[in-house]
């Protein structure tokens, strides 16, 4: 976020004004609770790496900063960690990926009214009243991106099978935006969609699926990385050469390394949706509240098309994603 000369200078004034309340506030440390999802995948454990990335940076940049880290397997588990980082860590910010929506939603809330400035990150609440600010990478762009790609390469023309993730609100978004882009592409047809749930083996079992149905497949849509290398490994198996492009998605390292040593042709192009948006949240949320300033409402990390000749700026070859 660019804070300006001016904006500063009115800040300073306004908490002139406030008297010794603001001048208090000035003065605070801030203490800010991360809490993410464990690395039970290689996308959630970029966005564990990020997050210590980010901690790591901003601490040593910001003395005036201190960062906690929880990481839970599963809904509960953060439930109680969102509740140890405001009694025992005593928090006065939280950066937030909700493990799942809904289950989320009540204990970020109960956060939020305890006077803990809230950003919720990718998975949003069921109630955004509980939050003060929402980062998330672009999902529309996720599902459009690809769609014009594929529908551009195949010269409007061909027979295309996509792999969805989990059954969510963010995976309707994504799939609503390629059936949209697809509608103006009558030449192509959408052989058949199935849940992949953003997993290496469910794809490669649906994968098969579809090559045992469909007899002529010139695209995959795969919506992500790890989906891709299942659909990959079931392709090679079953030694079919009629697919011409494996779109995944999300800039996984090895495959934007595809991309830049351009060793299989079928890997042409890539979305980003990278976890790095987790680090972008802590930072701008952190540096948001050492000047006392909120972010805006919404922030969205756009999601662009990555290939070979811009796929050096999206490989993190550090990341474990």
């Amino acid at each position: 976020m660019k804070f300006t000369r001016r904006t500063l200078g009115l800040a300073a004034a306004a908490m002139a004004a406030l008297g010794t309340t603001g001048t208090a506030f000035a003065q605070n440390k801030v203490n800010l609770g991360v809490a993410i999802p464990a690395a039970t995948h290689s996308f959630t454990a970029g966005i564990v790496w990020w997050a210590n990335e980010a901690k790591r940076e901003l601490e040593k940049k910001h003395p005036d900063l201190k960062v906690t880290i929880k990481t839970a397997s599963g809904a509960p588990e953060q439930a109680n960690q969102l509740q140890d980082l405001v009694t025992v860590n005593k928090i006065n910010a939280l950066v937030v990926f909700p493990f799942e929506s809904a289950s989320l939603t009540q204990p970020v809330a109960q956060v939020k009214n305890k006077g803990v400035y809230v950003t919720v990150v990718d998975r949003g609440l069921t109630d955004t009243s509980a939050q003060d600010a929402y980062v998330a990478g672009d999902n529309t762009a996720f599902g459009k991106v690809p769609a014009e790609y594929l529908a551009q390469a195949l010269g409007g023309k061909g027979n295309i099978v996509a792999l969805r993730g989990i059954p969510t609100t963010l995976d309707n978004e994504r799939m609503d935006a390629f059936n949209a882009v697809m509608k103006n592409h009558p030449g192509i047809k959408l052989l058949d969609a199935k849940h992949g749930n953003w997993n290496r083996d469910d794809a490669f079992k649906v994968m098969q699926d579809f090559l045992t149905r469909f007899k002529q497949i010139d695209a995959v849509w795969a919506a992500d990385d790890d989906m891709a290398v299942g659909v990959l490994k079931a392709i090679d198996q079953a030694r079919r050469k009629d697919i011409r492009i494996v779109f995944g998605g999300a800039g996984a390292k090895g495959m934007v390394k595809t991309l830049i040593d351009g060793n299989d042709p079928r890997i042409q192009a890539n979305v980003s949706y990278s976890p790095k948006f987790m680090y972008d949240a802590i930072k701008l949320t952190a540096e948001a509240r050492l000047k006392g300033e909120k972010l805006p409402p919404t922030t969205i990390i756009p999601s662009v098309l990555i290939t070979k000749e811009n796929a050096r700026q999206f490989y993190f070859p550090d990341s474990p994603f």
